[in-house]
């Protein structure tokens, strides 16, 4: 299924977006953000606290 899953991200509108993660640092250590995101919003995801 895992290869299914990303072959179909390589074509089409999966080549639009990326996955990105972001580490957060809390009180209690560390925690990570992820989400997929358009490709011209990628600079905004890592801005945004």
């Amino acid at each position: 299924m895992a290869k299914k899953a990303v072959a179909s991200l390589q074509k089409g509108e999966g080549r639009n977006h990326t996955k990105c993660i972001k580490m957060l640092k809390t009180e209690n250590g560390y925690q990570f953000a992820e989400e997929m995101v358009l490709n011209e919003k990628v600079k905004e995801f890592f801005a945004k606290k």
